[in-house]
């Protein structure tokens, strides 16, 4: 503050001193005396009273003289000794009206030959008990309708007594009744007024109509009263009544407010339709004259309205009740209370000037997020040219609990921090701040104050997520976009300026930076190899996001790539084996219809349905020959005749079910053989067909079987020794067809789908390719080697034991072991 301010400010302090001490100089003298007194009553004598006091008493004799007052008819006084006496009967209504504390002030001169003095004497006239209660009206009627709530409350005509104090109104009673009572209740000046409340439901049908008496009483000794009488009449009612929005409303009103002001907008709402829910607005029925002449209410839109001047000095509060009321029949008014209340006038208003501790930008001030509490801000000095209430200021700050005002000295305040600070959540603060004098009314003046919050390094950057998954289709290209993440930091410049970084690990002992690649300003992820997922199903990486803070502040999220397969892989035939994309399966020249040859087995190292397979013939001998889709068994469609070729050529494919399907082929060649198939093979049997039968295996069968097979063996050992060579063979040839007929006869008719045991190649095509055969048992029970996976035997020899069966593919000639001829004991 400059030196001039200071020197006002002293100056404005000893010019207060000085008014103070003058006052202190001054003498009052007060009386008392009651209303109605006689003429002549004495009140008090000036002379006695001014001797005790020294400053007022002289040596000399005093003579007293009244200066010309307004009232100076109702007091008179003695000149040659200052006796004061009732001039003319007082009546302290009229000269004070409701005034509680009625003063007559005058100013006597007392005089001598040595001094002058001027006497302020004050005589208060108190109340006497002289004024009955009286209600505005002897008889009111009030119509109420049948439905009215228990406990709604009318308001009544309130009495009024010209006396003051404990001889004002103080209670009122009602006539006992069941349906009414009366709550008695005090408005802002502390007149006492009562409300009519229902006690208990009306009905019309029973009784329409109530007389009931209202009655007022003082406080005086003896107590006065005042009665009216009220008439309710009980009517029918239509549904709904109006509502205000409010039950009551409170409004300030400048002494000087031009005639025509507008004080309330009032609204009811009725929801009723037609001429029920349309609204009209009055006064109360018990709203004196005084406050009609004061106020309007217009009818139709509730407006209320200054009618006329008002004066502060005369009355300070109106209270009054508005009526809404609906056009329908038996309307129930709707009440508001109205209170308004006269201020006095203040002409000047308080001036604010805001001081900043730290400013780059007028009118804004600036403070760090990290500032303690009690953080000065800004200076506000508050000054109001008014003097006395109207000119004391009392200042106050709005808009956030962060910031309050401390009082530094006089008139001036500071602007501390309340709690700590954070950018990210409020960078910058509105402030309101309301200087308001101390006159009535007060006059306010408004000044709209910014802080901003200046940032610390107190955010580490956050991922929008902690894990991202992405999927990454195999076979991408090099450089193929992956995905981006996205770190945000709250704070500002460089401070919330986020780079991005790869975590240094490992993956198949490679570096995991020789996988992907990271873009360290936008967090681009991208793919430097093309990934396999027959190799590689997923990417494990760790990315770090830094602001440029010092010391910076980090943040980190994990990335899991997924590699998603592609159907890239084509299937391969795992079996039969093949030689040059080929493989030769031997044919049982009489197999029955249905037999599975053999089983084609491929795998694919795709998943899911770019790994599901499918089996299908694409060229060869559709008529003889059919494929199991879902399996790959090969059977046969029908009995192969005579005539057939030997060697039976198809292709079979091989497909998966991806998108686009990849199909692998494979070239079969069937070499038909003479005689039946030894082996239990199931027969394979169309779908919808009946249920798969199979070779039933039963323990007792084959023990007979195999005693009986022994016994032919031991049989034909002892006819071959005793025969000749030639002999033996064309004899033991017969005896086997008939020994076997008899022991083991294959019913091929009657025999169930038997064991699946594909008809493989053993051997490569150079060499001999043997199969595997499984001599059938009777029609009663399958039988099989007791060693499904070691070769079966194809024909007995000459000493009753069993040579295996070998196919030459150069000769296509059956040999065995011995190089003699071998005869198929497969039927033929």
């Amino acid at each position: 503050m400059g030196g001039t301010g200071w020197n006002g400010l002293l100056v404005l302090v000893c010019v207060s001193l000085t008014s103070i001490s003058a006052v202190t100089q001054g003498k009052t003298i007060k009386y008392q005396t009651f209303e109605e007194d006689a003429p002549g009553t004495v009140i008090g004598n000036l002379a006695k009273d001014i001797s005790s006091s020294p400053s007022l008493s002289g040596g000399s004799r005093n003579n007293f003289r009244m200066m010309k007052q307004f009232n100076s008819s109702f007091i008179r006084l003695r000149e040659s000794d200052g006796q004061l006496t009732i001039g003319e009967r007082i009546d302290r209504e009229r000269i004070c009206k409701h005034t509680l504390h009625c003063l007559i002030a005058f100013d006597v001169v007392t005089f001598s030959k040595e001094q002058f003095k001027l006497i302020h004497v004050e005589v208060e006239v108190k109340d006497i008990n002289d004024n009955s209660p009286e209600f505005p009206r002897k008889e009111s009627s009030l119509e109420i309708s049948e439905n009215t709530a228990v406990g709604t409350r009318i308001p009544l005509d309130f009495a009024v007594d010209e006396d003051v104090g404990v001889n004002y109104i103080q209670s009122y009673q009602i006539s006992v009744n069941s349906h009414f009572s009366i709550d008695v209740l005090s408005r802002a000046d502390g007149v006492k007024y009562a409300e009519l409340v229902l006690m208990k439901e009306l009905d019309r049908e029973t009784q329409s109509s109530y007389a009931l008496e209202l009655v007022a009483m003082d406080g005086g000794n003896p107590s006065r009263t005042g009665t009216t009488r009220i008439n309710i009449k009980v009517k029918d009612y239509n549904d709904n009544s109006p509502v205000f929005d409010r039950s009551s409303f409170s409004v300030d009103l400048p002494e000087d407010a031009p005639v025509g002001s507008l004080l309330l907008d009032l609204n009811a709402e009725d929801p009723d339709e037609g001429l029920n829910g349309e609204v009209v607005y009055g006064f109360g029925h018990q709203v004196p004259q005084e406050i009609r002449q004061l106020f309007r209410v217009d009818r139709k839109t509730g407006r209320l309205t200054l009618e006329s001047p008002i004066d502060f000095e005369s009355k300070k509060t109106y209270e009054f009740d508005v009526q809404a009321t609906d056009l329908g029949p038996n309307p129930s008014p709707a009440i508001c209370k109205i209170v308004v209340q006269v201020q006095d006038v203040n002409d000047n208003a308080p001036e604010i000037s805001i001081t900043p501790m730290t400013s780059i930008t007028a009118g804004i001030a600036y403070i760090t997020e990290a500032a303690a509490r009690e953080s000065f801000v800004a200076l506000v000095s508050t000054s109001d040219r008014d003097s006395g209430a109207n000119g004391q200021v009392h200042c106050t700050l709005y808009g956030h609990d962060h910031f309050k005002l401390q009082q530094a000295y006089e008139d001036s305040f500071m602007i501390v921090s309340t709690s700590p600070l954070d950018r990210e959540k409020i960078p910058e603060y509105n402030l309101t701040v309301v200087a308001e004098d101390l006159g009535s009314p007060p006059f306010r003046t408004i000044t709209q104050y910014t802080i901003r919050l200046t940032d610390e390094n107190d955010n580490a950057p956050v991922f929008s997520k902690p894990v991202y998954e992405v999927a990454v289709v195999e076979n991408n290209a090099p450089g193929a976009y992956i995905t981006t993440v996205v770190a945000r930091d709250m704070d500002m410049g460089s401070n919330g300026k986020v780079s991005y970084k790869l975590a240094d690990t490992y993956l198949m002992g490679s570096p995991i930076s020789t996988f992907v690649s990271l873009d360290p300003a936008s967090g681009s992820l991208y793919a430097l190899r093309s990934f396999n997922y027959e190799v590689m199903k997923q990417l494990e990486l760790r990315i770090t996001a830094s602001d440029g803070g010092s010391p910076p502040l980090s943040g980190s999220a994990n990335v899991y790539v997924r590699i998603v397969d592609q159907n890239d892989n084509a299937p391969a035939i795992t079996h039969p084996p093949l030689y040059n994309g080929s493989a030769e399966v031997l044919l049982p020249r009489d197999a029955p219809t249905g037999y599975v040859i053999t089983r084609v087995e491929a795998r694919d190292a795709d998943e899911g349905v770019n790994s599901d397979l499918s089996y299908g013939l694409a060229t060869g001998e559709p008529s003889v020959l059919s494929v199991n889709k879902a399996t790959g068994e090969i059977y046969l469609n029908q009995v192969l005749n005579h005539d057939v070729d030997e060697t039976l050529t198809v292709t079979v494919t091989v497909s998966d079910n991806g998108r686009p399907a990849l199909t692998s082929t494979a070239t079969l060649h069937f070499l038909v053989v003479a005689g039946a198939p030894l082996s239990d093979r199931t027969v394979y049997q169309s779908p919808g067909g009946g249920d798969e039968v199979h070779a039933q295996w039963d323990l007792s069968v084959v023990i007979i079987v195999v005693l009986a097979g022994s016994c032919t063996l031991l049989l034909l050992a002892i006819i071959l020794i005793a025969t000749t060579c030639n002999r033996r063979k064309h004899d033991k040839g017969g005896e086997d067809s008939d020994s076997y007929g008899e022991k083991g006869t294959l019913e091929r008719g009657s025999r169930s789908h038997v064991a699946d045991n594909p008809l493989i190649p053993l051997h490569g095509a150079a060499a001999g390719t043997a199969f595997d055969g499984h001599s059938y048992g009777s029609q009663s029970g399958g039988f099989t080697s007791a060693h499904p996976g070691s070769s079966d035997l194809c024909s007995a020899s000459e000493d009753g034991s069993e040579v295996p069966c070998v196919y030459d593919s150069d000769s296509n000639n059956k040999q065995r072991g011995n190089k003699h001829e071998v005869r198929s004991v497969l039927g033929t």
